[in-house]
């Protein structure tokens, strides 16, 4: 007899708000894991591939519809322990996108991912992994700039990488490394004052997916 194991998807959603790299979470109301923070998830309908599951629980659970999340597949998780109810294997996605609003979903919050140290079932190391992911695309792609408006300085670029990577950056290696990188930056021809001081440019994300030369995290600034 073959064994029916169910299929679950769990999004590991990072945006950076309040100068912290946040997470999408829900406190569980039921148990097993009764109040403990855990990723928003859902059981894979059986008329549905993965990526169309994990945009309807990013609607549907999350309480994102329509944002412009860039969503990608993390990894399997499929022990068999890592549910006390039942064998359950989840696929993780990794979503990323700029300031995103407040959920619509009254459960959800944005917590700082730093602060959730306890989680429920293994949510924690799947939210993990998801943050090793992103820092490390950050190093090989142009996905920083998915934390950033349509429209930044490369001052709010390098926060997002000094918040996302937790360490701080030399501006003026940053500048040059973003600037020189081919295709990554697009001057736009506007520039802002926001951030007081001389005007500084504002750019746009260039057509490069890759970056040449990389940002590497080991190389010193």
């Amino acid at each position: 007899m073959v064994p029916s194991v169910p299929v679950s998807v769990d999004l590991v959603v990072l945006t950076v708000r309040s100068h912290a790299l946040c997470a999408l979470v829900w406190r569980r109301d039921n148990p097993p894991f009764l109040r403990r923070w855990s990723l928003p998830g859902g059981f894979v309908q059986l008329d549905e591939d993965l990526p169309a599951a994990a945009h309807r629980i990013l609607a549907e659970r999350a309480g994102l519809p329509g944002a412009p999340v860039h969503l990608e597949q993390l990894q399997t998780y499929g022990y068999p322990d890592r549910d006390p109810r039942q064998r359950v294997v989840s696929v993780a996605y990794l979503g990323l996108a700029p300031d995103l609003p407040a959920s619509e979903k009254a459960h959800m919050s944005w917590q700082p991912a730093g602060d959730l140290t306890v989680m429920a079932f293994d949510h924690r190391r799947i939210m993990l992994d998801g943050i090793e992911r992103a820092r490390a695309k950050l190093e090989y792609t142009s996905l920083g700039a998915a934390f950033c408006p349509p429209e930044f300085t490369v001052a709010d670029l390098r926060r997002v990488y000094e918040i996302v990577w937790d360490r701080p950056l030399d501006p003026r290696n940053f500048h040059r490394k973003v600037t020189k990188a081919e295709g990554f930056l697009v001057e736009t021809g506007a520039t802002t004052t926001r951030d007081g001081g001389r005007p500084a440019k504002l750019y746009r994300r260039g057509p490069a997916e890759l970056l040449h030369p990389p940002m590497l995290r080991s190389l010193k600034e």
